[in-house]
């Protein structure tokens, strides 16, 4: 495992607090149905996501948006170099995705392959109406033809340069940091 120096600090706890706000308000602006409206985390980081998000949702119209966690460990297309045992976790969508408008959501969009893999997984459940990808960072380097229809921040990076978001739920600390390896 590469060896991680802290580069800077991009945003603190209360600057994503700020960006889910916003990004709620986005997600709000271009949905048609709110009762078609569901959320689903890509595991780990996207989950807390996309429950906070479905949280500011609710505390600004009043009412729940479903959210479901999503485990795409068995979709990647790296499964053989991830590791010989590779973990599985439940995926737990409680409820159908058909017909439904999902935001997808994860943390760093990168270079698209965990997406499409996530694609793979969804689509597994059910046939949405609509998928769209929301994302706390997009820092680029895209090898798949994927966008995010929602962005937080876009921070281009270097290839030495990883996007790290920390999120109380799994790391008892709230930032997202931008570190480069060292050898």
């Amino acid at each position: 495992m590469a060896v991680t120096r802290e580069k800077s600090q991009l945003m603190s706890a209360s600057e994503i607090d700020r960006t889910l706000v916003r990004l709620a308000h986005e997600v709000l602006e271009r949905t048609a149905d709110l009762d078609k409206l569901v959320f689903i985390g890509v595991r780990r980081r996207g989950v807390p996501l996309a429950q906070r998000l479905a949280q500011k949702i609710e505390a600004l119209e009043g009412r729940k948006i479903p959210v479901g966690t999503l485990d795409i460990n068995l979709y990647r297309d790296d499964l053989t170099t991830v590791a010989n045992q590779p973990v599985i976790n439940a995926t737990d969508i409680p409820f159908s995705v058909t017909g439904k408008d999902v935001i997808l959501t994860d943390d760093v969009l990168y270079t698209g392959r965990t997406i499409r893999a996530a694609l793979d997984a969804l689509f597994d459940q059910g046939r949405p109406s609509r998928v769209q990808l929301l994302v706390l960072v997009d820092r680029g380097w895209r090898e798949l033809p994927i966008e995010a229809s929602f962005v937080g921040r876009k921070q281009q990076t270097d290839a030495n340069e990883i996007i790290e978001v920390k999120f109380r739920e799994i790391d008892d600390m709230e930032k997202v940091l931008l570190v480069e390896k060292v050898e």
